[in-house]
């Protein structure tokens, strides 16, 4: 007889909590191979197929198109020949492996059932969603295994009022925000509350007004999925938690512009103004490194990072993304021209993975490219500065002591006033903006 394996969602990337189902590749009674992709989904950061790694007959899918699916909670569940899936079970059991703990007999074949799938990380259990009761699925495999009934599964009783809160900071922000904690589902390891737990009760609290003022037919309501979603509450997070502030200062980039023409006159890649841009970003932050940073999650400390993971923001078929260029400070401008192309592409194409999409620790931000010459941003938290560069248009400036046209941008620079004084801020954006005005001045630093 065959053993119904269900399979879970995985971790999908640096602490994702959940992904949205977008898409069903298989169907109910559909026979897969081992590593197929049976699910489209949509996390935070990048829209990715997941492949299962079990091999059989499809018994049941767990979660609409449209559905947030838990990390950890089951996915699709798979009648596997027993000889296939080698548990150790006998031949005449037929229960799911989420409910059967491995016998010591089958603990030389549990690194073949429980292997991690390609490119993902093993994820701790998260709490998943009960099991559909008495869900029957008819086995298409060969013809020697009969039809699979999966077993029902009682309903599970209702646990105790525990709250299973550790950290001290996350009960104190419940208090002062009048969260009841008994009331949350935790989304940490076995049901353990977060502190966006809380974050995210509040937004409800917050916004329940608002929803119910715009009851009246007034126009469509669109639910924050998704990207959106996870962009919203990082935004939100940042501007609540972060004492922001912008300086800025009118650059002359007429030399810059004229260096980036020789540069393209000889064979070889071709450089873009972002590539010079961000080669001047890693000598600048060499220079003031308390940029290159980030406060602790409870405020007590700056963690100051040794590499450059310089994100930028790049527009991509699901808005706007802020693909990591990583060690950006020991690669060359060729070279960092070649990657931002390379992540620019995949922003283009919607196949920018998580890895791609996440730990940055300064972000560099071109909204010239949407005819504009400054802007107060977000930052893109946790990290602490972000350069802006506005449009490079021909403006009248004076130099050498004469009226001219010359080609001038604007430079922003927002940064968290917690791990440096303006001061310090203020030298960073000069700098930045010599090395625009004069870009020779980059051969010092290297």
């Amino acid at each position: 007889m065959p053993v119904v394996r269900e399979f879970r969602l995985p971790d999908l990337g640096e602490g994702l909590t959940g992904a949205e189902v977008v898409r069903w590749m298989v169907e109910v009674g559909e026979v897969i191979a081992v590593d197929q992709p049976v699910v489209e989904v949509e996390t935070a950061k990048a829209v990715v197929e997941v492949p299962c790694p079990y091999g059989g007959v499809v018994t049941a899918r767990y979660g609409e198109v449209g559905e947030e699916v838990a990390v950890g909670a089951p996915l699709v569940a798979v009648a596997v020949a027993v000889a296939a899936a080698g548990s150790g079970f006998p031949a005449d059991s037929a229960a799911p492996a989420a409910s059967s703990a491995p016998s010591a007999s089958s603990a030389s074949s549990a690194s073949e059932v429980e292997r991690p799938l390609v490119g993902y990380g093993v994820a701790e259990s998260r709490g998943g969603r009960r099991r559909r009761v008495g869900a029957t699925a008819v086995v298409a495999a060969p013809a020697a295994v009969a039809p699979v009934e999966a077993p029902a599964v009682e309903a599970v009783p209702a646990a105790p009022v525990v709250v299973p809160v550790i950290s001290p900071l996350v009960r104190r922000l419940a208090r002062e925000q009048g969260v009841d904690l008994t009331a949350l589902a935790g989304s940490g390891p076995d049901g353990l509350i977060m502190r966006a737990d809380v974050e995210r009760a509040v937004a409800v609290k917050v916004s329940a007004p608002a929803v119910a003022a715009v009851a009246a037919p007034v126009g469509e309501v669109v639910p924050l999925r998704g990207l959106r979603k996870a962009v919203a509450e990082k935004l939100s997070r940042s501007h609540r938690e972060i004492p922001a502030a912008t300086c800025w200062v009118d650059a002359d980039a007429t030399e810059l512009m004229a260096l980036r023409r020789q540069l393209n006159a000889t064979p070889g890649p071709k450089v873009s103004v972002l590539a010079l841009l961000a080669r001047i970003c890693t000598v600048a932050l060499a220079r003031f490194p308390e940029l290159n940073s980030s406060v602790t999650e409870d405020g007590s400390g700056i963690v100051r990072h040794q590499a450059v993971h310089l994100g930028f923001a790049a527009q991509g078929e699901r808005g706007l993304v802020v693909p990591v260029v990583r060690n950006a400070q020991v690669r060359s401008t060729e070279q960092l021209g070649e990657e931002l192309g390379r992540l620019t592409e995949s922003a283009r194409a919607g196949s920018l993975t998580p890895g791609e999409l996440t730990g940055g620790t300064f972000t560099l931000n071109n909204y010239g490219v949407f005819g504009v010459d400054g802007s107060t941003p977000i930052l893109n938290h946790p990290e602490a500065a972000m350069l802006g560069v506005g449009r490079i248009v021909a403006k009248p400036w004076v130099h050498e002591g004469q009226l001219a046209v010359r080609e001038v941008t604007q430079l922003s620079f927002t940064f968290d006033h917690r791990v440096c004084d303006g001061g310090t801020a203020g030298g960073f954006l000069r700098f930045v903006a010599d090395c625009v005005e004069q870009p020779g001045m980059l051969l010092r630093q290297l």
